[in-house]
């Protein structure tokens, strides 16, 4: 069998499905990309067992086959080469791998595409169409709070809730929490599900600029399809935490501040913070927002004062800076919205204004003063 292709196309493919192969595979053969040539199209997979891409590429073939090629040489082969046509030919005796190019010919052991793991089948699926800038808005505004406590697999991913033409996104470690909703999903079914941080960071970096995104899932899998690339990832079989009984219903204080005047601020004064706590102490009053922090261990200390607006009575709340500093990097809005209940109660950091369709909402828990 034979195929010849563009190896800058093939290349850029084989980019986009190789985040699936894990740094120690179980199994040798997951070291490998498995190509199926049918007709005139070569499909693509790789997976860790845990998540699998695949995609698609059209080539001029001559006959069908399967064969799995070892994943590392054939990148570093097509990344060394300039763009040109090349070919490849496939033994069918023993999966050999002959790779012709203008410069010469090289040579690889493959393996029976038989023998790779197959990939799970969108099998009784509930399905929905989410637009790709919104998912992607859900998974980078959501999964920096994932936790990596592995005693608790339930928040190492992100929580997924679709009910009431919304779409729910929430990620927690228990220390901060994000809410991410969009209210404009076309279908009325209610479904929950979480998808491990993996391969919603693999399902990032692929994601196309435009065009819609179609997420179907059953009880074991989740299955995202766009353009050409199809992904398909293990759930994490775990209940999620209430997370709406830590948010606090009642917030009667409420501060605005400037978002990149308040992180600038944060980023500063925390270089002067416990480096085990990193903790910064807001004191909040009408007109006027103080930061500050110290080391008492080092005897350092650092101070500044920003303006804001602020509604109710004064307080003064400790917070951990690189939670606050993370929150600030993914809202988006000029202003933010800070609203508190109390010196020990979470606080709620919100953007000034949400987009059309789209809500969200950060909590980060008080780091306790000391007195």
């Amino acid at each position: 069998m034979k195929f010849s292709v563009s190896s800058s196309d093939l290349l850029k493919q084989l980019q986009i499905v190789s985040g699936a192969i894990g740094s120690n595979p179980v199994l040798p053969i997951l070291e490998d990309f498995l190509f199926t040539i049918e007709g005139n199209t070569l499909n693509i997979a790789a997976t860790d067992l845990e998540t699998t891409i695949t995609t698609s590429i059209e080539v001029q073939a001559s006959g069908d086959a399967s064969v799995a090629i070892p994943a590392k040489i054939l990148m570093d082969t097509l990344k060394a080469l300039p763009q040109q046509p090349i070919t490849f030919s496939v033994a069918e005796d023993n999966f050999g791998i002959g790779i012709t190019s203008a410069y010469g010919r090289y040579k690889l052991a493959g393996e029976n595409g038989a023998d790779f793991p197959q990939i799970p089948t969108a099998d009784d699926v509930s399905t929905i169409v989410v637009p790709a800038p919104v998912l992607m808005q859900a998974i980078t505004k959501t999964i920096f709070a994932t936790s990596n406590d592995e005693l608790r697999p339930a928040m190492t991913g992100v929580y997924f809730k679709v009910a009431d033409n919304t779409l729910t996104c929430v990620a927690t470690d228990a220390h901060k929490l994000v809410r991410f909703a969009y209210d404009d999903i076309a279908d009325t079914m209610e479904a929950d599900f979480i998808v491990p941080k993996k391969a919603l960071n693999l399902l990032k970096g692929a994601l196309p600029a435009g065009d819609e995104v179609k997420l179907s899932f059953n009880r074991a899998n989740a299955f995202f399809s766009f353009g050409n690339v199809n992904m398909v990832c293990r759930l994490i079989d775990a209940r999620y935490p209430d997370y709406n009984a830590v948010i606090p219903a009642d917030n009667p204080h409420t501060m605005t501040a400037s978002r990149a005047d308040f992180q600038s601020s944060l980023k500063r004064i925390a270089i002067y913070a416990n480096k085990t706590t990193n903790q910064v102490i807001l004191k909040i009053t009408e007109n006027s927002l103080t930061v500050s922090a110290q080391d008492l261990d080092f005897s350092n200390e650092a101070t500044e004062q920003l303006t804001c607006t602020y509604e109710g009575e004064p307080m003064t709340i400790g917070f951990n800076a690189k939670f606050l500093v993370e929150m600030l990097g993914v809202l988006e809005t000029d202003e933010i919205k800070m609203e508190l209940s109390g010196p020990t109660r979470a606080g709620i950091l919100l953007p000034s204004e949400n987009n059309d369709d789209e809500e969200i909402l950060m909590l980060v828990m008080p780091v306790m003063l000391s007195n």
